[in-house]
């Protein structure tokens, strides 16, 4: 793309020739002819300038003398970064299509511009959105639907009913809609029979889920993951589960059965969370932090850490005062 018209597209202004073109992104230290990098302050600024990048996004820092670039003024670099990013690998093409060695059911409906690679098995009754790809080896469950312009990475398994909204990344390895962990114990005999798992799983618009995560199907109603919402690698998320939109969970996080996690919530890596626990919009919880069973945290931007959990503030002065115990002692 011309510089003039990715600037356009993200909302940037052009310092220089906007004519210059540019197809690919890279770090200042990786970059070569024709790729875009950026600069979050005027320290690093000359190294971009002396990389051998087409061309730059900076801060209104930039805008102070004229430069041998072209560079897109932001507010945001980094964020612009992203969004030209997604710009630059649209443009890029693949071959859409079916691979011979794929297993398709004769029932599954699967929009235009669909690729599908080798050993995909679809089931029967699917429904795939147009531009969406399968990856190698993904397996997809009976009555399944996949908006558009979805990306299944290799070996991705979709349980039976399972459904995934537009635009949703899915990294390999990861199993959708799985049955919950839900026992009964019959006291009589000491053995735990198998409670049902027949809910569904709901994944809505521009969710991205990691490299070998797992969210299980609901028990007996529905699981659901909000819109805009990212999840790492490694992360599990138990039965009937509501997970709010744009809510950023780190890698190895578990969450139990029946957990709420409303809007713009953070959660650290590592962190445990216990069933019927709710964290309220836009909590803070730092990593290896655990909720106990059916608590509350709440307080939007205040950020919690330790086990159980409580403000970073109070955790701390705790902490402080044990250390000073123990001097004593």
């Amino acid at each position: 793309m011309k510089v003039s018209a990715l600037a356009e597209s993200v909302g940037a202004r052009v310092l220089g020739n906007g004519t210059v073109e540019v197809s690919g992104i890279s770090s200042i230290r990786s970059a070569s002819a024709g790729d875009l990098v950026f600069v979050e302050d005027e320290r690093n600024l000359r190294l971009a300038l002396e990389s051998a990048a087409s061309a730059a996004i900076a801060g209104s820092f930039a805008m102070k003398k004229t430069y041998s670039k072209p560079l897109l003024i932001s507010k945001h670099p980094r964020l612009t970064f992203a969004l030209a990013a997604k710009l630059l690998r649209s443009k890029s093409t693949r071959q859409s299509g079916i691979h011979s060695s794929a297993v398709v059911h004769s029932s599954a409906r699967l929009a235009k511009s669909v690729t599908v690679e080798a050993r995909v098995v679809i089931g029967e009754d699917v429904e795939i959105g147009a531009g969406s790809l399968l990856g190698a080896g993904c397996v997809i469950g009976q009555g399944v639907r996949l908006g558009g312009d979805c990306v299944l990475y290799p070996n991705v398994t979709i349980y039976p009913g399972t459904r995934l909204g537009d635009r949703v990344i899915v990294h390999a390895g990861a199993v959708l809609g799985s049955d919950g962990f839900g026992y009964v114990r019959d006291d009589a005999t000491g053995s735990y029979e198998k409670f049902p798992q027949i809910g569904k799983l709901e994944i809505e618009d521009d969710v991205e889920i990691g490299a070998n995560s797992t969210i299980d199907r609901g028990a007996l109603d529905t699981t659901r993951i909000g819109r805009g919402t990212k999840i790492d690698n490694l992360v599990h998320i138990g039965h009937n589960c509501q997970i709010g939109e744009d809510v950023v969970i780190a890698a190895q996080t578990g969450l139990s059965g029946s957990i709420t996690i409303e809007n713009d919530v953070v959660l650290g890596g590592q962190v445990g969370i216990g069933e019927h626990a709710r964290i309220e919009e836009g909590v803070m919880l730092g990593g290896q932090g655990g909720v106990l069973p059916n608590k509350v945290l709440r307080g939007k931007g205040v950020a919690f850490w330790g086990t159980p959990a409580r403000p970073v503030r109070e955790y701390l002065k705790q902490l402080g005062v044990l250390e000073r115990l123990a001097k004593k002692k």
